[in-house]
């Protein structure tokens, strides 16, 4: 007994079967067949790629630390360009009334006969040279250190902004936070380069405690300052000592 059929591949119902894929060789896309017999063409396949989706920009928020920042240096380079310009405006000067037909200063002619007198060995003249090292490795180091000790550079978010915090501003949020803690009185807060000394007076709980929660309240707190190089902590708790001493 056959089933009773429709219109041409479709069933009793009147619906068509859905159609199959076939697969081509070479892995080339297929086509659909129909059962009926309609040969149907298969929609394109996208491919996903390996690399996974494109980088969106860099948001800067990696462990990379960041330089710290560079110094003017306006009032050092203020006082040697007075200094050089006094002295070589009064050598010129002096130079230019000699030969104009006058005297040298006495202070040239002083400095003259002590330099082609002296002996290299003698005290004063190692004494000048001496200073004058000094002066120069002062110079030195001013060139090639980038200064600005008392600002913490923080992480880079956006990659054109550097921006940077003050010690005291971050020892003062950190003071604030070992402030919430149960049991402190009063907190001491040190910032250094990369260190934060923190020395907190508790007037109830157990030491051990209130040390360990401002451990970890601090430790929350250096994280949302958001420096490029996190800060250590040394934390100290003690008793208040007597008549405000541990104020």
């Amino acid at each position: 007994m056959s089933e009773p059929r429709g219109p041409e591949g479709t069933g009793a119902d009147g619906t068509r079967p859905p159609p199959v894929m076939e697969k081509a060789p070479g892995g080339a896309p297929g086509r659909a067949v129909d059962p009926g017999g309609a040969v149907q063409p298969a929609a394109p396949v996208q491919e996903a790629s390996a690399a996974g989706p494109e980088p969106g920009p860099a948001t800067g928020l990696e462990d990379g630390r960041e330089r710290r920042f560079w110094s003017a240096r306006r009032v050092p380079a203020a006082v040697l360009a007075l200094l050089l310009l006094a002295g070589t405006g009064l050598l010129l000067y002096d130079i230019a009334a000699v030969r104009a037909g006058r005297t040298a200063m006495a202070w040239r002619r002083a400095l003259a006969r002590e330099l082609a007198a002296r002996p290299l060995d003698d005290t004063w003249v190692l004494v000048g040279a001496g200073i004058a090292a000094v002066l120069g490795l002062w110079l030195l180091v001013l060139a090639v250190t980038p200064g600005l000790r008392r600002v913490l550079p923080m992480r880079r978010v956006h990659p054109h902004v550097r921006a940077g915090l003050h010690r005291d501003a971050a020892a003062l949020v950190l003071r604030d936070r070992a402030m919430e803690v149960a049991g402190v009185r009063d907190v001491r807060v040190r910032v250094r380069r990369t260190k934060a000394d923190v020395r907190a007076v508790a007037h109830f709980r157990e030491l051990d405690e209130v040390r360990a929660d401002l451990g970890s309240v601090l430790a929350d707190g250096v994280r949302e300052l958001g420096l490029s190089r996190p800060l250590r902590l040394g934390v100290r708790v003690r008793r208040p000592g007597r008549k405000g001493e541990g104020r």
